[in-house]
């Protein structure tokens, strides 16, 4: 398989030109640049593309890389902080601009392979405060700015290319065609990076590994454990168990959905652990967010693992790991890998022949289209993020049965009307919130005192900031009307217009 090296320098966009590359049927991989030379010779990349970066180049504690990168052979790309390291590298000149840019420029390009099909005139996007002054011998300065003398060069006999803007986000307008033509014109890629074949391989490999033992998923409904068991599914049938810990704080029905779906599509063991009395009374009388989180997460490994032990031989355990969760970080000298949710403590006691990860090698986009590919329903593979601890941090204060089953009825409503007016796709996410607050009102000719119901939605590329959606209000009116017209003791319903930062996207 062809593959591409996006060598991390701490830039904020490298898992999104990864994402890119295998936008255009390229696999693509992510390494920090602590990364020895070696290991990059061995792997025989197609190409190399520096990411950016904070820094800057001639401050010496920066990330640097040694310069015989250069002279493997690959041809390499270098982005924004990546394009200076190259000039550096090569004994040209970087220096602090006389002119930061930030925002969207217009780029002046000549002919060259990396421009191919791309207008002399552009719009690209930059955020810069270094630029080279002067190009390394060898290379000829390819595109500019009103202010950036050095926007792009090239030294077309190494194959060695450079850009100070981003071609990997959407702002730059011919950005996708400059990351196709290095990856084709340039690297000579075939293009073999295709979802069909990552799932008759992986299901190959899936056999392989597993043979004729057992293995067992935490099912939770989300995508990547719904996807990675569809692949298990295919791969091993009934040697797979899947278990399935309903706390009582999923979404309406929710629980019944995921049984559904996963007993009559695929072919495996399916257990399902009805344990919301438990939870419940493990969370009588506690208001503090900290002691539910504790408590649910507690509660629900214990509950987990119990039934694990049940199974005796469990052989293989698996996970729904994505790639995010194994991408060790660029920043800093000490990179460390991410902690994630994905990736399960395992108790002592319990013992296994091996971890299956079927989904390690996927960004969640691809993930949801494995999903698509393999039949499983819409409302999975397009099932937004959902806090571990469910709805429980979602009522503030005290969790109890009349709560839960409030904040289902009012999360219910909304979900129905932003799906049946298509709106659903424009949001990163949106849910209902229990504040535990209640205010007067008027239904016919009494007066009521009931509680009030907080929307949030918001739109976010990488939930690191998140901006609060523009439903439009005709939408917001019906949803108003329908939850509190349906939903006993709900007489108020407002919409939260608050970002990310300064809040958060969850409540609690």
């Amino acid at each position: 398989m062809e593959k591409i090296l996006v060598l991390d320098f701490g830039g904020q966009y490298n898992q999104l030109i990864a994402r890119r590359v295998r936008d255009n049927r390229v696999y693509a991989e992510i390494l920090p640049y602590t990364t020895d030379l070696e290991t990059i010779r061995k792997n025989k990349y197609k190409g190399i593309i520096f990411t950016g970066g904070p820094n800057s180049v001639f401050d010496m504690s920066s990330p640097h890389y040694a310069r015989d990168i250069l002279d493997l052979g690959v041809p390499v790309l270098g982005i924004c902080y990546g394009c200076q390291l190259i000039a550096w590298m090569e004994k040209g000149e970087v220096s602090t601009a006389p002119v930061s840019e930030y925002g969207k420029i217009e780029l002046s390009a000549k002919p060259s392979p990396l421009f191919e099909n791309v207008p002399e005139k552009s719009i690209v996007w930059m955020s810069h405060t270094d630029y080279i002054s002067k190009a390394p011998e060898g290379y000829e300065v390819i595109a500019s700015t009103p202010d950036c003398p050095c926007a792009a060069m090239a030294n077309e006999k190494k194959n060695i290319y450079a850009v100070q803007f981003h071609p990997e986000v959407t702002h730059s307008e011919y950005g996708e065609q400059i990351l196709y033509n290095f990856l084709y014109a340039v690297c000579g890629c075939k293009g073999d990076w295709v979802m069909d074949n990552f799932i008759e391989n992986t299901i190959a490999k899936l056999r392989e590994q597993i043979g004729d033992n057992n293995v067992v998923l935490g099912l939770s409904g989300g995508v990547d454990s719904s996807v990675a068991a569809g692949l298990l599914s295919r791969a091993v049938g009934k040697q797979l168990t899947c278990v399935f810990v309903d706390q009582g704080l999923m979404r309406k029905d929710e629980g019944d959905f995921v049984e559904k779906t996963f007993t009559t599509l695929f072919d495996m063991n399916f257990v399902r652990v009805n344990c919301g009395k438990e939870f419940l009374e493990k969370l009588r009388g506690v208001s503090d967010p900290e002691e539910k989180r504790r408590i649910i997460g507690t509660s629900f490994y214990n509950v987990f693992w119990d039934e694990i032990r049940k199974l005796g031989d469990m052989g293989y355990f698996a996970q729904g790991t994505i790639y995010p969760d194994c991408i060790e970080s660029g920043k800093g000298d000490a990179a460390v890998i991410k902690t994630h949710h994905n990736r399960v403590k395992t108790p002592g006691d319990v013992k296994y022949l091996g971890i299956v990860e079927p989904l390690a090698d996927l960004f969640k986009d691809e993930v949801r289209r494995v999903g698509e590919k393999l039949g499983i329903p819409k409302e999975l593979v397009w099932r937004q993020p959902f806090p571990g601890p469910g709805l429980g941090v979602r009522i503030i204060g005290e969790v109890t049965k009349e709560k839960v089953k409030l904040l289902q009825e009012a999360d219910a409503v909304l979900r129905d009307e932003m799906s049946k007016n298509g709106y659903e796709r424009n949001l990163s996410q949106f849910f209902c919130v229990l504040p535990g607050v209640k205010s007067v009102g008027v239904m016919g000719d009494h007066r009521t005192y009931e509680n009030l119901i907080i929307i949030r939605a918001v739109t976010t590329d990488d939930f690191m900031t998140a901006d609060w959606a523009r439903i439009p209000y005709d939408i917001l009116a019906t949803v108003s009307n329908r939850i509190t017209n349906e939903v006993k003791g709900i007489n108020r319903v407002v919409y939260d217009i608050t970002s990310k930062p300064p809040a958060t996207v969850e409540y609690e």
